[in-house]
């Protein structure tokens, strides 16, 4: 794979490595058939941190495999798309209110064409487009629908929480109304009911070909860890854990085969070399960089950089069960204490916003009037006085070894608190054990980097406030937050939405169960040559959206 000229790993040797590892034919004879130029034009490269761990989402959320869930399966719904405010090349998903149009949603007709909900907002009935085949050559029908949501409430990884926020815990509540049509049954109004048919994490599965490779009741897992068995526009062609991921773009493909024919999905682990690799023009996006290697890169010839506001934050989760957190005015006093301005500015070199509030800024009902923790030590020193800590105290805050602005902000935020008298050891924590800390919510204080998918303040308050859910791991516990949320998600008048959300956010900030630290950037290092890039609140990319331009 490797040029003997140059010693270092190019372009056609990227593409010819597909090929030589066993997506021979598969790959349709790229890198034989056909000079690097042609082959470069409908071949797409990506250097990632790692290979997808899993192709089954329910039990995997890892960078890789939500890229592949992008390009192997398809939703229900869309968002409409809109040109991106920060970035002229870029687009983004239109996810505002928009009272002028149908549930004040700008929806698209993906895999159902038309879509209407009842008017008390508790039955939804989806009418789905005809003619569409899986990458089995299945037909599209309800009841790939149903098996779909029957699936999550059959086993135990995402789906009791994408099912849960709809109030569906029993297979009945899914009906298939006729061979192309399929309705959702709600105890109650849901305004989340379209919302989740957008979402990422409920993609919709060729149940003909998983019932064929169910094994021991497993639902198709061991078969779909693998392999796909879906109606989007990509098939798996390769999957080498640890090297690479090879995906084809399918013919059949309802909506037209996608421009980039094949993609590669190199596993690239260490940042600099997906800069270099990027740099030289071997690959045509490399991913995840260090802050500093996209300031680099603004710099550098046939390189395109695009930095959106997404949904994604980083926070430190302070542990409520745990002394001293289980006091408001120590949380209080730990945001006080962090040093915003100057992790935005020497961390992420601008490429960062302030998270100046509980839900992410871009989604609807966001509100930061609540917004109180500017960097002020003598505040944060009268509050732990208040609280009894006037000697300060000592603790722990954990970070992730493979997470390279973690560190940086905890020596940042180490140096500050000392200033007030808490003395905080820093825990490095290998990136192979560090969600198993988090998870185990048995550290007083631990970094967390996450985004809630669905755009809506409900949905995002649930994943990790409410008492209940499986990634408050900071151990909030508010019985009135928990009454609101779900107030919230019961009532699909905008107006009362707001009302209650406002009020929840409030409450949060006020009882800061966080460290508010940042909203970082979406930001994507490309060849410039490479055109399409579209944000979706899921934070991957869709390979059928890019194409070669000028």
């Amino acid at each position: 794979m490797n040029d003997p000229g140059s010693g270092r790993l190019t372009r056609r040797g990227v593409i010819k490595g597909a090929v030589a590892t066993g997506a021979a034919g598969i790959v349709a004879g790229t890198a034989s058939a056909a000079p690097a130029a042609t082959e470069a034009s409908h071949t797409f490269v990506i250097a990632a941190p790692a290979t997808p761990q899993s192709l089954d989402h329910e039990y995997d959320v890892s960078l890789g495999t939500i890229d592949a869930v992008g390009a192997l399966y398809d939703n229900l719904l869309e968002y409409a798309k809109i040109p991106d405010p920060d970035a002229p090349e870029a687009r983004r998903e239109d996810i505002g209110v928009h009272s002028d149009k149908p549930y004040n949603l700008n929806l698209v007709g993906k895999l159902a064409e038309k879509w209407e909900v009842s008017t008390d907002g508790t039955v939804g009935r989806f009418t789905l487009r005809q003619g569409v085949k899986s990458n089995w050559g299945n037909e599209f029908t309800a009841e790939d629908v149903k098996w779909t949501w029957d699936r999550k409430l059959n086993l135990h990884g995402l789906g009791p929480f994408q099912t849960g926020v709809l109030n569906i815990f029993h297979e009945d509540q899914i009906k298939v109304d006729g061979r192309y049509v399929v309705s959702f049954h709600l105890p109650k109004p849901n305004p989340l009911l379209l919302k989740q048919m957008v979402n990422l994490s409920n993609p919709v599965y060729d149940q003909a070909k998983c019932k064929q490779e169910t094994v021991d009741n497993d639902w198709a897992h061991k078969f779909l860890e693998n392999n796909s068995a879906g109606f989007g526009p990509y098939e798996v062609a390769q999957l080498v854990r640890g090297q690479q991921a090879v995906y084809k773009g399918r013919a059949d493909y309802y909506r037209g085969k996608p421009y980039m024919d094949t993609v590669i999905f190199k596993e690239v682990p260490t940042s600099a070399t997906r800069l270099s690799l990027l740099q030289g023009g071997s690959v045509d996006i490399a991913q995840f960089l260090q802050p500093l290697e996209y300031v680099t890169l603004k710099r550098a010839r046939g390189v395109a950089i695009d930095a959106v506001r997404a949904s994604y934050a980083v926070w430190i989760e302070l542990n409520a069960k745990m002394k001293p957190f289980d006091n408001v005015k120590v949380r209080q006093a730990m945001n006080y204490a962090l040093p915003r301005e100057e992790t935005l500015k020497t961390v992420f070199q601008g490429l960062a916003d302030k998270q100046t509030g509980c839900i992410p800024a871009i989604y609807p009902e966001f509100t930061d009037q609540f917004w109180q923790y500017d960097t002020d030590l003598a505040k944060a020193k009268a509050l732990l006085d208040e609280a009894g800590f006037k000697n300060g105290f000592k603790s722990t805050l954990s970070y992730n070894a493979g997470d390279p602005v973690q560190e940086p902000v905890a020596i940042l935020y180490q140096t500050s608190l000392r200033k007030i008298g808490v003395d905080i050891v820093l825990n490095k924590v290998p990136a192979a054990t560090f969600y198993d800390f988090v998870t185990k919510r048995e550290q007083p204080m631990i970094f967390y980097r996450d985004s809630p998918w669905v755009p809506d303040p409900g949905y995002s308050t649930k994943l990790y406030f409410h008492s209940k859910s499986y990634v408050d791991y900071s151990n909030y516990v508010n019985p009135e937050v928990d009454a609101l949320i779900t107030a919230g998600l019961e009532t699909i008048d905008a107006a009362k939405r707001k009302e209650i959300y406002t009020k929840v956010q409030e409450i949060i900030m006020g009882e800061a169960p966080w460290g508010f630290i940042a909203w970082p950037r979406y930001v994507l290092a490309r060849r410039a040559d490479l055109k399409g890039f579209t944000y979706y609140t899921s934070n991957n990319l869709r390979f059928q959206d890019f194409y070669r331009g000028a």
